[in-house]
Order: C-alpha cells, then sequence, then structure tokens
C-alpha cells in the first residue's frame, strides 16, 4: 500500500559563497532523499537582508516537493541537509551558506516548539512570497485568513527583491 502523500512548499535561501552553487546542492540532496519528489523550482530572486541588516545580498527561491514523510521527519531531514551543506548558525537571521524552510505542508497548522507551519515569518518576507506566489499561484496560507497577495500587498517597500530569472539555468545544472 502506497504512503499517503503531501504537497510542501519549501524556502531556500544563501548569501555566503557561491550562492548558485549552494542553492543547486541543497535540491540535488533534497532530492536524494526517500520520500521526496521535486515538481516544481521557483525563479532566482537576489534579495536584501531582512532583520539582521549587516550582511550580503540573499538569493532565494522557493520548491515544491511532494512528500511522504511526515512534518517532522522533513524537519530531521531538511536540518540534515543544511548540516551537510555545512551551514554555522551564528547570528539570527545572519549570514549563511544555506537556509532551507518548511513553508507550507498541504493545508495543515503545526505549532511546537521547533516546528512551526506556516513558517510564522513567511508573510513578512517579500523574498518568501514572491517566488511561492509564482509556483503555487495566490493561495491562502493556513491559519491566516489572507492570500499571498494580501499578504504582499502589507510588506514596507524597503524589502528590495529582483528576479534573476535564473530557475533554466539551475534546472539545467541540477
Amino acid at each position: 500500500m502506497d504512503k499517503q502523500t503531501s504537497s510542501v512548499y519549501l524556502g531556500l535561501g544563501t548569501n555566503l559563497g557561491d550562492r548558485e552553487s549552494n542553492l543547486r546542492q541543497a535540491i540535488q540532496r533534497l532530492e536524494q532523499i526517500n520520500g521526496i519528489d521535486l515538481q516544481e523550482i521557483s525563479d532566482l530572486y537576489e534579495t536584501s537582508p531582512v532583520g539582521y541588516l549587516n550582511q550580503p545580498p540573499f538569493y532565494n527561491m522557493v520548491v515544491r516537493i511532494i512528500t511522504t514523510l511526515s512534518p517532522r521527519s522533513l524537519l530531521e531531514q531538511v536540518l540534515e541537509v543544511e548540516k551537510e551543506l555545512k551551514r554555522v548558525r551564528t547570528v539570527r537571521f545572519g549570514p549563511r551558506n544555506i537556509d532551507i524552510d518548511i513553508l507550507l505542508y498541504e493545508e495543515r497548522l503545526v505549532d511546537e516548539v521547533d516546528l512551526k507551519i506556516p513558517h510564522p515569518r513567511m508573510v513578512e518576507r517579500g523574498f518568501v512570497l514572491i517566488p511561492l506566489l509564482e509556483i503555487a499561484g495566490d493561495l491562502w496560507i493556513p491559519g491566516t485568513n489572507k492570500t499571498i497577495t494580501e499578504w504582499l500587498k502589507q510588506l514596507p517597500p524597503t524589502q528590495k527583491i529582483k528576479r534573476l530569472n535564473k530557475k533554466f539555468l539551475l534546472l539545467k545544472q541540477i
């Protein structure tokens, strides 16, 4: 009997080292995990930092996967990918060579100490909402009673987001 599958959106970001390579490696490792099937990938976006501002700009993207993993198991796998890619956590919201966040897991709401779905700060971040809108359409964000577009309209104009249109370059090199 087949396991139940779920559609999940992951946010990926990097601002240290070879940013494109960091994202390619993260996607390659995610695809190697049993129970994860990559479905869609957004364009690549260069974005200004949010929160801790004294750091280089980020490359951000969103991917949609189909998974048989539970939210907890998926989190464990994502953290393992970050560890394999030498993610170091020093400054909160600080520079990083890779960051992988579970944004949405179907329409589920998860509220655990170390796992919150939808991602609690995604509605404050254009670098998540814009690529998410690109591949997901104007979804309702579970638990918020608002769509992606409605959240985008509430963002401050200070978030700088530039579409790089490198999706196909990334896909060819994966």
